[in-house]
């Protein structure tokens, strides 16, 4: 009998997981907002154009991030709000996957 199962491409399995993330622009501004209110941001500014399939920007004043930080969140699975199992019980900000931006990507001109 032939095999049937295989890996999917890395840029298929982002794909699909950016459809569990991101189903609309809506979720994208919620994830990028939630993100901003992690931040410590206490100023954000949401610019939208074309309903969202032309333009998202989310502009705030929270603590920023590293040029590495900047490069590493794209990568799926990247956080900075755990490093052990344990973690995911004291969890107090409003994300924490790490995927939102690497599904964002996935499906976006970024």
């Amino acid at each position: 009998m032939a095999d049937k199962i295989q890996l999917l491409p890395d840029v298929i399995a982002n794909q699909i997981a950016a459809g569990e993330v991101i189903q609309r622009p809506a979720s994208a501004i919620k994830e990028l907002m939630e993100n901003s209110i992690d931040s410590g941001a206490t100023h954000i500014k949401v610019i939208v154009k074309g309903a969202g399939k032309t333009l998202l920007q989310v502009i705030d004043n929270g603590s920023g991030m590293s040029e590495t930080d900047a490069r590493m969140c794209f990568e799926k699975h990247a956080t900075s709000k755990i490093r052990t199992a344990d973690d995911l019980f004291d969890i107090r900000t409003m994300g924490f996957r790490g995927e939102a931006l690497a599904s964002i990507a996935a499906i976006a001109q970024v």
